[in-house]
């Protein structure tokens, strides 16, 4: 397996996006060339390939509601392997395309397919596709890290690295099977694998010292109203991250997830193919049946043989009784001028200790922001006048009494129009928080260190982590009207 060209694209919430990594590898496309013949798709200047990119992943134009190739429905978006469809210097396609994506990172390269292309084969057939996304994945770890947590000096001084770091594990595009790509490249004495046969889809074996990181990540979202013709919305899923750096062709993990007491179960559940057994009233628990309280409620068991990279355990949802944050939202028109009342407090039953928790509040259909007279009783608060947003940090802590509150007035003066929105016009307004919550789950869903059991014959180092974080948790203005569902959120 080879491959003919690599690219990582740093980009900052969809804003800022620049290649700050390429490499391509001149013998490995000569072999393309000729392989490929007459179809033979020469791989584009780098700025046609971030561009093609970027819309395949749907991130291209991120101030545009509607763009045809990246929002019609007739888009079948093929991730991880995608296509690019080059218009010059040689029109064609692209295929596969490979890209992982994490934090301010994503990955790409395009692997070296060495059978016709015509009819073309499938995935599971193709050892570059495995191969390619294990190099990937392994590129990943060296520049995020094992936590997947971006740390933008290291980051910066890893990119720097990354050259020879290549030549060692990628030498002329060819991956050598070197899993642990943060370590020195060191001789390997391959070790005997007894009468286990080594897994197509395991493209390698971990040999160094033993780890086994399972981190558990919940996320709600919510859509409250403040009022009572509007039926508040808040829902919560969670996955399971696990990266096992085992020794062994095949070895045996097992991560058991635990409830509370009174835990409300975990519902639609899936699982990696990767998982060996399973109960089954473990698989039956839906959402869109009717609660009736006797569902399965844990322990939750999953053994398997893991993969080398990181990858998803599993998945679930869970039914919680109240949204982390309950707010009212409150804006009047009172001549040229807008009152603005906000109201955040924090339930009881939520750890009062935050990675960051933000409230953005932005106002469309206006002009720019002229005046701003707002008060704050905790946090900070940041008015972007150009953008007509206000930003408010509540920092790590909500105050003893877990509720904050904003109050004053705007005055909408500037010299040019502010921001535009199709739906958000007259009192159509919302905030939008933003927040992450340390070892912490809505659910009290959780991974116990001592629970995790790892059958191989070098005892590993053991991490377990959980946290709580928001996505699409709205707050409507409870005096204008709003978006209204009617059903459940959809996932």
């Amino acid at each position: 397996m080879s491959v003919r060209a690599l690219w990582i694209i740093s980009h900052e919430k969809g804003e800022h996006v620049s290649i700050c990594f390429t490499r391509r590898f001149a013998t490995v496309e000569h072999r393309a060339k000729s392989l490929a013949g007459s179809s033979y798709i020469s791989v584009p200047e780098d700025n046609t390939v971030l561009q093609l990119l970027l819309t395949e992943l749907g991130l291209s134009d991120p101030d545009k509601a509607y763009v045809a190739l990246r929002d019609d429905c007739l888009h079948r978006q093929r991730s991880p392997a995608l296509e690019l469809h080059v218009d010059s210097p040689g029109k064609g396609i692209l295929w596969p395309v490979l890209t992982i994506s994490h934090g301010p990172l994503t990955l790409a390269c395009l692997p070296l397919v060495d059978v016709p292309a015509e009819p073309r084969p499938a995935l599971a057939s193709l050892l570059s596709v495995s191969q390619g996304l294990t190099l990937l994945a392994g590129l990943q770890t060296f520049l995020l890290g094992s936590g997947g947590k971006p740390d933008s000096e290291g980051l910066a001084s890893r990119l720097a690295m990354l050259p020879s770091v290549l030549l060692q594990v990628c030498p002329l595009g060819t991956p050598l099977d070197v899993p642990l790509l943060g370590a020195p490249a060191t001789p390997t004495v391959p070790t005997p694998a007894g009468n286990q046969k080594q897994p197509a889809w395991k493209t390698g074996l971990h040999r160094g010292r033993a780890a086994v990181n399972v981190a558990l990540m919940e996320t709600v979202r919510s859509m409250q109203y403040g009022n009572r013709s509007r039926q508040d919305l808040w829902d919560v899923y969670g996955t399971v991250m696990c990266k096992c750096e085992v020794e062994g062709v095949l070895p045996n993990v097992t991560v058991t997830l635990t409830l509370p007491p009174n835990g409300s179960p975990l519902q639609d559940i899936l699982v990696h193919p990767c998982v060996t057994s399973l109960d089954s009233s473990i698989l039956t628990a839906s959402s869109v049946d009717n609660f009736d309280g006797s569902a399965f409620s844990g322990p939750y068991k999953f053994p398997f043989s893991p993969p080398l990279e990181p990858f998803r355990l599993c998945s679930y949802t869970s039914q919680v009784p109240v949204p982390p944050i309950l707010g009212t939202y409150q804006l009047r028109e009172e001549e040229s001028q807008l009152r603005v009342s906000v109201t955040l407090k924090l339930h009881e039953s939520v750890k009062n200790s935050f990675e960051y928790c933000e409230a953005h509040m932005p106002f469309f259909n206006r002009d720019q922001i002229g005046v701003a007279d707002v008060k704050v009783s905790s946090g900070q608060l940041d008015v972007s006048k150009e953008k007509n947003l206000l930003i408010w940090a509540l920092g790590q802590k909500f105050p003893k009494s877990r509720e904050v509150t904003m109050d004053g007035k705007i005055i909408f003066s500037g010299p040019t129009p502010g921001p535009t929105d199709p739906l958000c016009t007259e009192l159509t307004a919302y905030i939008k928080l933003y927040f992450k919550v340390p070892d912490m789950t809505l659910s009290g869903c959780c991974v116990d260190q001592h629970s995790v059991q790892v059958y191989s014959s070098a005892k590993p180092r053991i991490i377990t982590s959980r946290e709580l974080q928001s996505k699409e948790y709205f707050i409507w203005n409870s005096t204008g009207s709003a978006p209204v569902s009617s059903g459940q959120m959809i996932l």
